[in-house]
């Protein structure tokens, strides 16, 4: 069974230091508004711990990645699409784990006034990838334990501001993690849905700080229907049945604004309930969430974004977590902008709130650590490399939890074309 855990809020501060973003500035032009940007890219990782287990074996593997983004520029709209497929090829195990990734994303932007005049915006955005098991360590968008899995995420806000102190959004969001779990192979994971709709609202006095509330109701549905490892399980559970349905609402408030022309922040915090398993247990605390973006020089820009969260679990069967998550990035930029360096640190805290299995009850601790560098020969051809490093451990109970301790390290190296 494969245990690498994505960190779900990890900062890519630059993101035109990203070897997926290298020549943005290029492309095919198409009349005056459409810019397309096809793209191959072709790298090496070897890989130390290719089990993500305590145990685990060291190994090497190759993908292929060739892909697309497209990008139309209206007067007061945006379109931004792309497309992707990826080939792992594994130098060890490679009858088990050679796999395809492939994936598509799509955003949408309109307004008819400026940030801080009176009218409308609206944003929709959707992303679908089919995940390979060996996906990055610290991935911007997964939530999931690292195998075989579908994503997808669709979000939508529209925006009125009423005038230049007052402004109100409507909210809505919807995420699908489903697992391949072939029982040939490993244990079985259990995936999820949540479809969310909320409300926001703010009041302006100044253009540097912004008071705002915040609510929003969640409707969750997992994949729990059997208990997949009941067989083996050495403690017995609890006796309550658990249900694949469960909901949840978050009321938060806070500030968002400038501390200067070049730093921006919002930090909000409040309560949650997270209704388990249809009335299984009911859980609530304060949550949070928090972000801070700070373009320090034409060079230099940093981004921290810090939340809190309640969601199924997706090891442990009939299981309910709290999620803490915090992380930093760095991105530089060298050499008139040919060398792109980044730097991103994340950190995930989990702890069990409820468990069918008493054995399930442990807390868990996963750091991330990443350093990438980038180089750009020219329009057409880059080079990029990448140094990540993974932890985790568990404490505080919990027979089960120490089956998932592990260290694992990777480092890459890569070339990628470009028109």
């Amino acid at each position: 069974m494969k245990k690498s855990y994505l960190a779900s809020a990890v900062a890519f501060a630059a993101i035109c230091a990203q070897a997926g973003d290298m020549d943005r500035e290029n492309g095919i032009m198409i009349g005056e508004r459409l810019t397309i940007r096809p793209y191959v890219s072709l790298s090496y990782t070897y890989d130390s711990n290719v089990d993500s287990s305590k145990h685990g074996t060291d190994g090497s593997q190759w993908v292929v990645n060739p892909g697309f983004d497209a990008i139309y520029l209206a007067q007061n709209w945006m379109i931004d699409a792309a497309a992707w497929y990826q080939y792992h090829a594994y130098n060890h195990y490679s009858s088990q784990l050679n796999e395809s990734g492939y994936g598509e994303s799509l955003k949408w932007n309109w307004a008819n006034s400026k940030s801080d005049e009176k009218g409308w915006k609206a944003m929709f955005s959707e992303r679908f990838e089919q995940i390979s098991q060996d996906d990055d360590m610290s991935d911007r968008h997964g939530r999931g334990i690292g195998r075989d899995r579908k994503e997808f995420h669709a979000d939508g806000v529209i925006q009125r501001r009423i005038n230049e102190y007052w402004h109100g959004s409507a909210i809505g969001n919807y995420y699908l993690l489903d697992y391949d779990n072939n029982m040939q192979k490993y244990a079985t994971l259990y995936g999820w849905k949540r479809a969310l709709a909320g409300a926001e609202f703010g009041y302006a006095p100044t253009k540097w700080t912004d008071f705002i509330i915040h609510a929003n109701y969640q409707w969750y549905w997992q994949d729990n229907d059997e208990d997949s490892e009941a067989d083996y399980r050495e403690g017995s559970r609890r006796g309550r049945p658990v249900h694949s349905d469960s909901r949840g609402w978050t009321v938060m408030g806070g500030l968002a604004g400038h501390v200067s022309e070049k730093i921006t922040y919002r930090l909000l915090g409040g309560w949650s309930r997270f209704e388990y398993g249809d009335g299984t247990k009911d859980i609530d605390g304060f949550t949070y969430e928090g972000s801070a973006d700070w373009q320090i020089d034409s060079t230099l820009h940093m981004l921290a974004l810090a939340s809190s969260y309640y969601q199924p679990s997706e090891r442990e069967y009939g299981a309910a977590l709290k999620v803490y998550t915090a992380s930093l990035g760095l991105g530089k930029s060298f050499v008139k902008g040919k060398v792109n360096g980044t730097l991103d640190l994340a950190y995930r805290h989990e702890t069990h709130e409820y468990t069918e299995y008493a054995e399930d009850d442990y807390d868990e601790d996963i750091w991330i650590f990443r350093l990438g560098l980038n180089y750009k020969i020219n329009r057409y051809v880059g080079l990029f490399g990448r140094v990540e490093y993974q932890t985790e451990e568990t404490s505080n109970g919990g027979a089960r939890g120490h089956e998932w301790d592990y260290d694992r390290w990777r480092g890459t190296v890569g070339v990628r074309l470009t028109y």
